[in-house]
């Protein structure tokens, strides 16, 4: 299934924008592209929450702040990137002058240096995230808990994002961005480039989660999730692995945000609340939880069907969402990713040849 990802979606996408657009059938549109470049976006953020929910058993709702905290890192330098060419011709965001604000305000100033800026995505989300996770795994929060204090800590965040007086354009969020170090966002190759450089750092993410999961501190991590207690009285600080796959699933995050923000055009509070949130943990499991790859297939397809359906069947999609949660936590627990071995057992238990193509040979019983 990885294999065919790959090649659909980091090879044969870009390639295929690069086809001319008259007279070929394959060619993909600019706005396909990057419409699926937001995709491989929350992709990223997919592989971080399932390495956190799906291998450690940690149930994140709160993981829309993580995204907004890089989207917004990288949103400010592209809005000081704007300077003059606002609105208002001043070299404030143009919000700002909308607010009356006469100042650059000082959390501002260093993101005019790109390398900071692009720090920052890291830093800035995994920082809070080892603050956050520190005091909650230090008092041993977990479960049901832990998921209600990340539930109230996006919902403060909104609230507080919201807010004009934080000087970070309030319920409108960042948005009219102009130029990306340098490069027009109106082009098209700036776009392109945008695309690739998301599906690499897709790919980059699985391997480095890959990485984790299959080495013995995945191990932990696995055992953290079946048996949290034992691992304690076996000698190893639970707390301080729960610690560190939190701020990598944070710093995933930042980062998805921070290829997201370019390639949308805008970045809002919209984008930290519950609700977003409790998205993001629907696409791990319809994906399927703990397999990596099911979390990727689950952020693109979930998120496909939820562009077609609002285009074509806009009252229908949150209707379609629940019940594809509900669906399969009943019938497919293990989500797509499970499925093939799922029918596979389902076609053994039925007498049927596992291999493709072969004759069916009843099996007798033992």
């Amino acid at each position: 299934m990885l294999p065919a990802l790959i090649l659909v979606f980091v090879i044969g996408l870009p390639a295929l924008n690069l086809l001319p657009s008259e007279g070929s059938l394959w060619h993909v549109s600019d706005y396909t592209l990057n419409l699926f470049g937001k995709f491989l976006a929350y992709a990223i953020l997919a592989l971080g929450l399932d390495l956190l929910w799906g291998y450690t058993g940690i149930l994140s709702l709160g993981h829309g702040v993580f995204f907004c905290l890089g989207g917004y890192a990288i949103g400010m330098h592209l809005m000081l990137e704007i300077g003059a060419e606002g609105v208002y011709g001043s070299a404030l965001p143009d919000f700002m002058v909308w607010n009356q604000v006469t100042a650059l305000p000082w959390f501002w100033r260093p993101f005019s240096s790109g390398a900071f800026a692009l720090a920052a995505v890291v830093l800035v989300p995994g920082l809070f995230a080892a603050v956050f996770g520190y005091l909650t795994f230090r008092s041993r929060i977990k479960g049901v808990y832990f998921s209600i204090v990340t539930q109230a800590l996006a919902l403060s965040m909104w609230l507080l994002f919201n807010r004009n007086e934080l000087n970070l354009g309030g319920t409108n969020g960042l948005a009219d961005f102009k130029t990306l170090f340098g490069y027009s966002l109106q082009d098209a190759a700036t776009q392109w480039w945008l695309y690739v450089i998301t599906a690499a750092t897709l790919v980059a993410a699985y391997l480095a989660c890959r990485t984790v999961t299959r080495s013995p501190l995945g191990r932990v991590l696995v055992a953290i999730r079946d048996a949290e207690g034992r691992v304690r009285f076996s000698g190893y600080a639970a707390a301080h692995y729960k610690l560190f796959v939190f701020v990598v699933s944070a710093a995933l995050a930042g980062i998805a945000g921070a290829l997201y923000a370019p390639q949308v055009g805008i970045i809002t509070p919209g984008k930290m609340g519950v609700l977003p949130s409790i998205e993001m943990i629907v696409w791990v499991a319809v994906g399927g939880r703990g397999t990596l790859v099911g979390a990727v297939l689950g952020a693109i397809g979930v998120n496909w069907l939820r562009s077609f359906l609002t285009e074509a069947y806009p009252d229908l999609w949150l209707y379609v969402l629940g019940g594809m949660f509900v669906a399969v936590v009943m019938f497919v627990p293990d989500g797509l990713a499970g499925l093939p071995g799922r029918l596979a057992r389902w076609a053994r238990s039925r007498g049927v040849a596992p291999e493709l193509g072969a004759p069916a040979v009843a099996r007798r019983p033992p």
